[in-house]
């Protein structure tokens, strides 16, 4: 039975769901009210922190460019680049088994790519969510449907998956920042 979330809840992933050590984090989008020439390329990422909330090191980011950390903890299924049809639009998958212990968070993020010279931002986006599916037996586990909360955003970061003594948890985040991409990585401690 799939857990429906709001904004900054929290909720224990693997306790509630044992036998969880792989999950698929799906995300998914459509635009509105954009016409503007350029395709809609939102893509997603993964930012491995420690203690101290920043990547030890550049390939702790995990984007359309570098598919999966050193460890194969989290890996990037692809780079979706219109987000057309239903369904997630790009996954992100974790096992949890393999993520190292110096790893405390799992943050999920979404940017719009070339969005200030494609005039784009999160206000032209809609129904966007992410889901966790358990990758064993494809069973949706919680879903957290973000809303229409953004204007001049270009990235958001969705959720965080975290240590909690030996289980992770998910928190909803949907945190919107401006300055796409470069934003995001200064804010874990990535030089662009």
């Amino acid at each position: 039975m799939t857990i429906s979330l709001a904004k900054g809840q929290r909720i224990d992933l693997t306790k509630t769901n044992p036998g969880l050590t792989k999950a698929i984090i799906g995300l998914g989008w459509d635009t509105n009210r954009y016409s503007g020439g350029y395709d809609f390329d939102l893509d997603a990422s993964a930012f491995l922190v420690d203690a101290n909330n920043v990547c030890t090191q550049d390939l702790d980011f995990i984007f359309y460019n570098n598919l999966q950390d050193p460890s194969g903890a989290v890996v990037h299924t692809g780079d979706n680049r219109t987000g057309e049809g239903d369904g997630d639009d790009e996954q992100i998958v974790i096992d949890f088994s393999k993520v190292p212990s110096t790893t405390h968070k799992v943050a999920i993020t979404v940017t719009i790519h070339d969005a200030d010279q494609r005039s784009q931002n999160f206000g032209q986006v809609s129904n966007a969510f992410v889901r966790v599916v358990n990758a064993d037996n494809n069973e949706e586990v919680l879903r957290y449907d973000l809303g229409e909360d953004f204007s001049i955003e270009t990235a958001v970061v969705i959720c965080e998956l975290y240590r909690h003594g030996s289980e992770w948890k998910f928190n909803a985040i949907g945190s919107g920042f401006s300055g796409g991409l470069g934003a995001l990585c200064r804010n874990y401690g990535l030089s662009v």
